[in-house]
């Protein structure tokens, strides 16, 4: 696929509606109005109608994704798959798996330098146009707050699209024997890393939902950290995915 069959969001601040919200987030508008009216999401009223910035709930999204139940998950993935325009049982995982991208083998003990050292293996594919925005972009979510979640898990990515830093969609999966000291929130090492990065903000937010649906099976999270092979690793992300879309 080349660079220019990937739409590249030229309007990641525009304000959204009640209803495009609902759309993405897989929901009944209802549902969304309560969650406004109860400040748990970012909005605005304007006329009395409620309004959403595009680019905080896209930030808003993010930081919860990793921690919604598989239902919830199921919702986001069908909302972004509707709004992309995608088929429902379209795997997005899998176009993503490069041989040259995925290791059972990360050296580094570190946050930063595991985090260069994904980075390092995403410019294997040849896709990584500009090495320095991707890692300081990535670098800065992880000041931020830590992109590491429970089960010893990680899905590292920037905080917003990188249209020109990136040729196309990117997804790195790795793993270590050690265990690092990644921010998880349940206080554990985190020995399993995803990293991802987009050109838009709907497939990221897609790629993410879809990943975190993935990882919900811990029996499935228990065999890529038995993995003794990339290739194994890939075969066992590909089977993974085709079993959640057909749910």
């Amino acid at each position: 696929m080349t660079v220019a069959s990937y739409e590249i969001d030229a309007m990641p601040y525009r304000t959204l509606t009640i209803q495009e919200v609902a759309r993405m987030l897989g929901a009944d508008v209802r549902r969304v109005e309560r969650m406004a009216q109860r400040g748990e999401i970012p909005c605005q009223k304007v006329g009395g109608q409620f309004r959403f910035n595009r680019a905080e709930i896209t930030e808003w999204l993010q930081q919860r994704v990793g921690g919604m139940s598989d239902e919830h998950l199921a919702e986001v993935d069908a909302g972004m798959t509707e709004q992309r325009k995608t088929q429902q049982d379209e795997a997005i995982i899998r176009p993503l798996l490069r041989i040259e991208a995925v290791t059972t083998n990360l050296g580094s003990r570190t946050k930063d330098s595991t985090l260069r050292e994904l980075v390092a293996l995403a410019e294997k594919t040849g896709l990584v146009l500009n090495s320095r925005e991707l890692v300081e972009a990535v670098l800065h979510r992880e000041e931020l707050y830590s992109t590491a979640i429970e089960n010893g898990i990680a899905i590292p990515h920037p905080r917003r699209p990188l249209p020109y830093a990136i040729a196309e969609p990117i997804l790195v999966v790795a793993k270590t024997t050690q265990g690092i000291v990644f921010g998880a929130p349940d206080g554990g090492l985190t020995s399993l890393f995803f990293l991802t990065a987009s050109r838009d903000d709907r497939h990221h937010l897609h790629i993410l939902a879809r990943l975190c649906r993935m990882l919900y099976d811990e029996d499935f999270v228990a065999r890529l950290q038995d993995a003794e092979t990339a290739r194994e690793m890939i075969e066992l992300m590909k089977d993974r995915e085709f079993e959640v879309v057909s749910q």
